[in-house]
């Protein structure tokens, strides 16, 4: 008896070792917290699950494993099973190097649920297509298993995004005719650069024309490329006009191309354009939430652009509602969505006081979490300074988002605003403030 019981612990030790060795989601993405599930979940959502996306087979892996985190295992199953066959189906093949990591998520699940048996057969079906498709050397993974590491970092977290357009990079060095890899990285790097608001390079520009040019079908490469071209100073106008039109005619994705559209409208001061695209989206799939979400943005940048005696009431109207119908259309993941309305709401006379009991309510909640009362923080600071004139209680807010652990983007903006404060140097508690920012610990996330 006490044999079979070591043999049987033995056995569970060695599977557990060939788990962890695996290149799947159970291994890749570490420390979740429910509200980036929860903002994963609804991301996931909004790509949609459109035939036509060469991704389809890798948000279905994506979405199993963040169910599964969730706690919905047979959920779970079925969507990785989606992953099974949806990768099968579009690369017309039962087996290949694309559904190594499949394999390792239903080897991970199956393990959790104790089924042992069913386990040890897809890590045996592991063994068996890395025997079948070997990497091309030693030090490298497989191109398959690179780009969908790749995809799945650049989901997880925006400081993931330059690590995973590494990764990109390496799969299409070792597969050039996957020229969705290509895609995939230069919206990584344009990603990346936007999050930590720095211009890229020449190098990386020309590879954004390189594989506009490669993937011409892939209208979200198309808006960045504009975008970029944008930025320098180039006149674009006509085929931004032509672009959008273009992504009315595609399903409605987050992927679509519209939000860096979008962006571009803003960036080049035409946002009554960008007003008019949205509404003219809306117009043909008045349902689709993301729309509304694209819709909302807009208005909020034409609202928060001007001071309130300057912004248009029937605009402001129609973005509180917009905004309204976004939270409640977001549910799981309303925070920024009540925070945006928050702003939106302060620009109005009649909504000042609406306003500040969102920031109060949104104050006391219990349920957030580090990254999420950075965020939080942070815009009640911008609030405090801009609508209440109240400059000593916002830069103590800034202090309390810049002190939590692991900062965030917002976290650090919270740092960067206290660090500006301090150099135009006409604030009485700017002695304070460099006090706070001296002994304010070295964040591990930086």
């Amino acid at each position: 008896m006490l044999f079979v019981k070591h043999f049987v612990t033995c056995s569970r030790k060695i599977t557990l070792s060939k788990l962890e060795a695996l290149e799947c989601h159970f291994t890749w993405v570490k420390e979740t917290t429910r509200s980036t599930l929860l903002h994963r979940r609804v991301q996931l959502e909004d790509i949609g699950t459109d035939e036509g996306n060469f991704w389809l087979g890798s948000i279905y892996n994506l979405w199993g494993f963040v169910l599964y985190e969730l706690g919905s295992n047979k959920e779970a199953h079925q969507y990785f099973r989606k992953a099974t066959e949806t990768l099968q189906r579009l690369r017309k093949g039962d087996e290949g190097p694309w559904l190594m990591v499949n394999y390792g998520n239903l080897a991970w699940l199956h393990h959790h649920l104790g089924e042992e048996a069913k386990s040890q057969d897809y890590l045996s079906k592991v063994e068996a297509l890395k025997s079948k498709f070997p990497s091309p050397s030693q030090d490298d993974l497989h191109p398959e298993i690179y780009a969908e590491k790749a995809w799945t970092l650049m989901k997880s977290s925006k400081d993931n995004e330059l690590l995973a357009a590494d990764y990109f990079q390496r799969s299409f060095k070792m597969q050039p005719d996957m020229v969705q890899w290509q895609s995939s990285r230069v919206i990584a790097l344009a990603s990346a650069a936007k999050y930590w608001a720095t211009d890229l390079s020449d190098d990386v520009l020309q590879e954004i024309r390189t594989a506009r040019e490669q993937d011409p079908e892939n209208l979200y490469v198309a808006a960045v490329e504009l975008k970029e071209r944008g930025k320098k100073g180039e006149s674009v106008k006509d085929e931004v006009e032509t672009l959008g039109q273009k992504i009315l005619l595609q399903p409605v994705s987050s992927y679509s191309g519209l939000k860096p559209l979008l962006r571009l409208h803003r960036q080049q001061g035409s946002l009554d354009e960008a007003i008019v695209l949205t509404e003219e989206a809306l117009e043909q799939h008045p349902d689709e939430r993301y729309l509304k979400r694209c819709a909302a943005l807009c208005y909020k940048w034409k609202v928060l652009k001007f001071t309130a005696d300057r912004a248009d009431q029937r605009t402001i109207e129609r973005a509180i509602k917009l905004h309204e119908e976004v939270v409640d259309l977001y549910p799981d993941t309303s925070l920024v969505k009540k925070i945006d309305l928050a702003h939106v709401q302060a620009k109005s006379s009649q909504g000042r006081t609406i306003a500040y009991q969102m920031f109060q309510d949104l104050l006391a909640r219990r349920d957030l979490d580090s990254g999420d009362k950075q965020l939080l923080y942070y815009n009640y600071a911008r609030y405090l300074y801009f609508k209440r004139h109240n400059r000593n209680k916002s830069v103590r807010f800034y202090m309390k988002s810049a002190e939590i652990p692991n900062r965030n983007f917002y976290g650090k903006l919270s740092v960067k605003m206290l660090q500006k404060i301090c150099k135009r140097g006409r604030s009485r508690m700017c002695p304070e403030i460099r006090t706070f920012l001296e002994n304010l610990p070295e964040d591990n996330s930086e």
